[in-house]
C-alpha cells in the first residue's frame, strides 16, 4: 500500500535511508496515518486508520526489512518489505506530506529492492492507487506494471456453523506447528512455486495479532489456510477480522474450498466477537470475486496491484487466493 511517494525533482531535500528503529515506531505511524489521510482527504488525518496498526506489526514482523527516510535526522518516511518466498511485495511507504515529490519516495525504494534481491523473489509486487500517475509512474521506473485492480472488500458478519475439519495453528500444541507449516508451504508452492507466507503465520502468532485456520482435507493434505488478523492493534483494526492472506488447494474441487474456507473465516469472526469480515481480491482471479460478491462482500477500498514481471503471478482465473498486498 504506497501513499504520494514523490519523484526526484531539481534540488530536491537530500535525504538519508536507514534501517527502522524501535524508537522511530511512533513517528513512522503517525507519518504513515497522515500521509493516506491527506492523500484521501480525510477530515483528521492523524486518526486515519483508526485503531488497525501497520507500522508496528510489520517492524516487530521483521525489523531488518524495515526502512526509515531522515532529514537533518529527523524521520519523514518509511517503507517495508515482506518475503513470501518465491514471492516478495512492499509497503506501506509513506512519506511527509510537505516533502511529497522531492525524491523521498525514490530512496525509500532503494533498500527494499535491495531485500528482493538478497532474497531472490522472483515475482515482485505492490499496492497502490489506480487514479494516481505519479505513484504508477515512480513504480514503472522500477520494473513494475500495472495489471488487474484489487479490491478490498468487506461484509457483516452473520454467524456460521462449525467448518467441519478446521483447526487454528496458535491451539496447536507447539510440537505440531513445524509440520502444520510445512502442510502450509506444500499447499502455498501448489497454488504458486516457492510461494510461502510462513512468516505471516508465525508474526501473528507471535504478536497476538489473530490467528491462521487450517483446513484439513483428505489424508494428510491441507485443503486450505487462512492468515487473518483480528481486532484493535492488528491489521484489521476495532470489531473487524481481517484475512490477510487465504488460499485453497488447486484442482477441481478448488471452488468448494474456497466457500468452505470463506465459511471458516467467519466463523473465527463470529468467535472473536468481531462485526465485519475483510478481505482481498484480485480481479484476476474472476470467480473467487463472483463468489465473495454472492456471499455479500462489497468492496470499501479499490487499487491497483502492480507486478515485476508484468505476468499475473498467482492472480489468475483458476486461482482461490485471498490477498490486497497493501
Amino acid at each position: 500500500m504506497t501513499p504520494p511517494a514523490g519523484e526526484h525533482r531539481s534540488g530536491a531535500t537530500p535525504v538519508s535511508v536507514r534501517p527502522l528503529g524501535e524508537a522511530d515506531l511512533d513517528r513512522a505511524d503517525e507519518i504513515f496515518r497522515v500521509a493516506f489521510g491527506t492523500f484521501l482527504g480525510a477530515p483528521e488525518p492523524k486518526t486515519f486508520f483508526g485503531t488497525a496498526d501497520y507500522v508496528r506489526t510489520r517492524w516487530a514482523a521483521d525489523p531488518q526489512a524495515a526502512f526509515a527516510a531522515t532529514v537533518e535526522g529527523e524521520v519523514v518516511g518509511s517503507n517495508f518489505a515482506a518475503n513470501w518466498g518465491s514471492v516478495g511485495y512492499f509497503g506501506p511507504l509513506t512519506v511527509r506530506p510537505d516533502l511529497w515529490d522531492q525524491g523521498v519516495g525514490r530512496r525509500l525504494m532503494e533498500p527494499v529492492m535491495d531485500c528482493f534481491d538478497t532474497w531472490e523473489n522472483r515475482h515482485l509486487g505492490l499496492f497502490t492507487f489506480a487514479h494516481s500517475p505519479k505513484h504508477l509512474e515512480l513504480y514503472r521506473r522500477y520494473g513494475f506494471w500495472p495489471r488487474f485492480l484489487t479490491a478490498i472488500m468487506k461484509k457483516q458478519v452473520a454467524g456460521s456453523a462449525e467448518v467441519p475439519g478446521r483447526a487454528l495453528y496458535g491451539q496447536l500444541p507447539p510440537a505440531e506447528q513445524p509440520d502444520a507449516l510445512s502442510l502450509c508451504r506444500a499447499l502455498t508452492g501448489a497454488v504458486y512455486e516457492g510461494l510461502s507466507v510462513e512468516r505471516d503465520i508465525v508474526a501473528t502468532h507471535a504478536q497476538g495479532l489473530g490467528d491462521t485456520i487450517l483446513l484439513q482435507g483428505a489424508g494428510s493434505e491441507l485443503d486450505g489456510l487462512a492468515v487473518c488478523h483480528c481486532g484493535a492493534g492488528s491489521e484489521a483494526g476495532e470489531d473487524v477480522c481481517f484475512v490477510k492472506f487465504g488460499a485453497v488447494r488447486p484442482g477441481p474441487e478448488a471452488t468448494n474450498r474456497f466457500e468452505r474456507l470463506l465459511d471458516a473465516c467467519e466463523q473465527l469472526a463470529a468467535e472473536r466477537g468481531l462485526g465485519q469480515l475483510d478481505a482481498g481480491m484480485n480481479l484476476g482471479r474472476q470467480d473467487a470475486y463472483r463468489r465473495m460478491i454472492d456471499r455479500g462482500f462489497r468492496t470499501w477500498l479499490q487499487g491497483v496491484t502492480m507486478h515485476r514481471p508484468n505476468e499475473p503471478g498467482y492472480s489468475h482465473p483458476d486461482a482461490y487466493v485471498i490477498d490486497d498486498w497493501r
